[in-house]
């Protein structure tokens, strides 16, 4: 018995192969694809490529002015942060000036305020000199009024009545007897 044949494994006789692989059309299919192709040349070459090669050089322009604006702002940056960099030198070398000028008042003020209390401590330590030697001056001038005092009341103790007040005296001074 023979094998029917089936449409997937084999062409149905008498029908024709797929024309664009019969030779007979190739000539006809090389005009048609030469002015296809030569049609799609001229609408890209006209019409499409001008706008993306003008969208291009919009774009690149526009790049190359936000560079070059980054690159002003850039070096705005940069000129003020030189600016504020002299600007706390210069404020940092007036408040050095400002403290060292501070310091040098406040040096000469405790300066004079010592020598003002130096002038006070001498003038107080002569006043208490002055009083101490007028109180020694005065003890010892009542020390012979003491001792003849004191004599006479040992003597008195002693013999039992008291001495002459120029005798205790002279004796004191060492020029009488007694």
């Amino acid at each position: 018995m023979a094998t029917p044949t089936t449409a997937t494994t084999e062409a149905p006789s008498g029908e024709s192969k797929f024309p664009p692989f019969q030779s007979q059309y190739y000539p006809s299919q090389f005009v048609w694809l030469a002015l296809s192709f030569l049609l799609l040349y001229v609408l890209m070459s006209k019409l499409a490529l001008p706008r993306i090669d003008s969208i291009l050089a919009a774009r690149s322009k526009r790049i190359e002015e936000d560079i070059a604006t980054a690159q002003r702002f850039k070096e705005r940056s940069e000129a003020a942060h030189a600016a504020y960099e002299k600007a706390l030198a210069d404020a940092r070398s007036r408040a050095q000036g400002i403290a060292n000028e501070t310091r040098e008042r406040e040096a000469a003020t405790a300066e004079q305020t010592n020598k003002r209390l130096e002038a006070e401590l001498h003038e107080r330590l002569a006043a208490a000199e002055k009083s101490i030697a007028a109180t020694r001056a005065a003890a010892m001038g009542n020390v012979s009024a003491i001792a003849t005092d004191a004599a006479t009341a040992i003597v008195e103790r002693l013999i039992g009545r008291a001495p002459e007040r120029q005798q205790v005296q002279a004796a004191l001074s060492g020029g009488g007897k007694s």
